[in-house]
């Protein structure tokens, strides 16, 4: 409520309620001003924002602004277009994706660290499988709950089952796995792998990274694909509308239609391949895990930054890539930063990545750097932090203002010891996730490769331009190795120009050493 600057003092919850709604809704459709959620970030960020003109007014205004600015005759400035490029991103980062992380934390819960399984080894010979795939979890968490009705597990059980085995793939599956411990079945690229274990009754899906070959390949086995999405049908696939109002009655009926299909399942194989992992670090719950109950606070991080036992800290997210070997730029990277006393926080496909290398277990700080893993072992945290789906990206922005906010890193994000990374890349909104982390003045390294290399001017701008004009800068580099070197030789950089980039010599205060200090 305060973020969205409603008085809430005297007033009844079901009004406050419903002024939040309301104002949720106009966040979205305001067409001037600024959107209120820009408090989050610090204040010298806010200002170069004001200073370029590129705070967000709405976010359905800022979209809409830059369709029309880049249909044939408009706007024909690379460097205007790129602006606007940062406020619709802005727009999204600290707009729709971070008020869409809060209203889930509201109605699902605040993720807290839970241990889990990964890989496709979590689907199971003898239950009924449900996989979850794509990104909205109003629909997922429904069938959490319907998969846990006594009466469709016995439904289940006449039909020849020992239960229901829920799974999921993509951001759906961390959305479930975050608040409940579902065990995710694996990443984009596992979702054709899932169904030709033959296993899968049914793949339930919304929107965003499905592939248009599932159903081809739902046909040559007993997998029924089911689309709820008005805006996401997909031709030859089952279709079961999901309505809010009917939210856990529609549930129930696609849960019921998979358990009927169980009966027609023919030979399954189920690779035996699965890691465990810890997942649930919420901004919230790093703050509390790093200071307790009564003293929740940056402070540690911040600290032990500045001591030199966590070099900076850097986020390795987004999607696979078939161009590339799966996972293996992901894994790759996240060992050699580590190794490097390099703390990495992870969301999306690239958390799942790590995950089935063990890497997201307190088990995987044999292989850190000596004051990373003094820190995490001290602390109880694995040296990869797991915190959630691709719109959680916002929780990364969030705590990245609560570091500067601690005091002793600098005035604003772009004076941290940070960077991210999204070495697999294949998605739109990677690019849009980039576009405001830059913005917000970190610097990025994209994998794969550019898909604006044949333009010198516009690539140039993404790395010197943007870098003058807000601290961060997007640059694409196709070689691991590459990229790990210039992350660390960024976060050396940045160590430096803090001033904390020498090991201080600690020395043994005497008393008149102490009343020195106070003097």
């Amino acid at each position: 409520a305060g973020l969205l600057d409603i008085e809430t003092e005297g007033k009844e919850k079901e009004k406050i309620a419903e002024e939040v709604a309301e104002k949720a809704i106009n966040f979205f459709c305001q067409q001037d001003g600024e959107i209120s959620y820009i408090k989050r970030a610090p204040e010298k960020r806010q200002e170069i924002w004001r200073k370029l003109g590129i705070v967000p007014r709405g976010v359905d205004r800022e979209v809409v602004e830059m369709l029309h600015r880049t249909n044939m005759g408009v706007d024909q400035d690379p460097e205007n277009l790129l602006r606007q490029a940062m406020r619709t991103a802005l727009a999204d980062g600290w707009g729709g994706s971070m008020i869409a992380t809060d209203i889930s934390d509201i109605l699902f819960g605040t993720p807290k660290a839970l241990l889990s399984e990964i890989n496709l080894g979590v689907l199971k010979d003898d239950e009924v499988n449900i996989v979850v795939h794509g990104h909205e979890p109003l629909l997922s968490e429904m069938i959490v709950a319907a998969v846990q009705d006594k009466e469709l597990i016995e439904y289940a059980k006449s039909k020849g089952a020992k239960g229901i085995n829920l799974t999921g793939i993509c951001c759906t599956a961390n959305e479930v796995l975050m608040r409940h411990g579902i065990t995710p079945a694996g990443n984009f690229l596992h979702q054709e792998l899932a169904i030709i274990t033959g296993s899968v009754e049914a793949m339930v899906v919304d929107v965003q990274c499905i592939m248009a070959s599932l159903v081809d390949v739902a046909s040559k086995f007993h997998t029924k694909l089911i689309t709820t999405s008005r805006k996401a049908k997909i031709k030859g696939a089952t279709h079961i509308e999901f309505d809010e109002h009917r939210a856990i009655e529609i549930a129930k009926e696609i849960v019921k239609t998979a358990i009927d299909n169980y009966s027609n399942r023919g030979k399954s194989k189920i690779p035996q391949a699965s890691s465990k992992l810890v997942a649930g670090f919420s901004h919230e719950y790093i703050e509390y895990m790093l200071g307790g109950k009564y003293r929740a606070s940056f402070r540690p991080l911040n600290d032990n930054i500045i001591n030199g036992k966590i070099q900076g800290v850097v986020a390795v997210v987004g999607c696979n890539n078939p161009r590339v070997t799966q996972d293996y730029s992901h894994s790759h990277i996240v060992k050699e930063l580590i190794k490097n006393d390099i703390l990495v926080v992870q969301t999306g496909c690239g958390a799942h990545a790590c995950a089935k290398y063990g890497l997201l277990t307190p088990e995987a700080l044999k292989d850190a750097g000596p004051g990373l893993r003094e820190v995490a072992e001290t602390v109880g945290i694995p040296p990869v932090l797991h915190l959630g789906s691709c719109v959680d990206n916002s929780r990364i922005l969030t705590i990245l203002s609560s570091v500067v906010k601690e005091g002793g890193l600098g005035e604003d994000i772009s004076d941290l010891p940070v960077a991210g990374i999204a070495p697999e890349w294949m998605s739109e909104k990677a690019l849009a996730i980039a576009a405001y982390a830059v913005a917000s003045g970190v610097y990025v390294l994209f994998g794969v490769g550019s898909p604006v290399k044949a333009s010198e001017e516009t690539s140039k701008l993404l790395i010197e331009g943007w870098e003058n004009d807000v601290g961060g800068k997007l640059e694409f580099d196709t070689e691991p190795d590459s990229i790990v070197k210039k992350v660390i030789d960024h976060i050396q950089k940045k160590r430096k120009a803090l001033k904390i980039d020498q090991k201080k010599e600690r020395v043994l205060y005497d008393m008149e050493m102490r009343r020195d200090l106070s003097v």
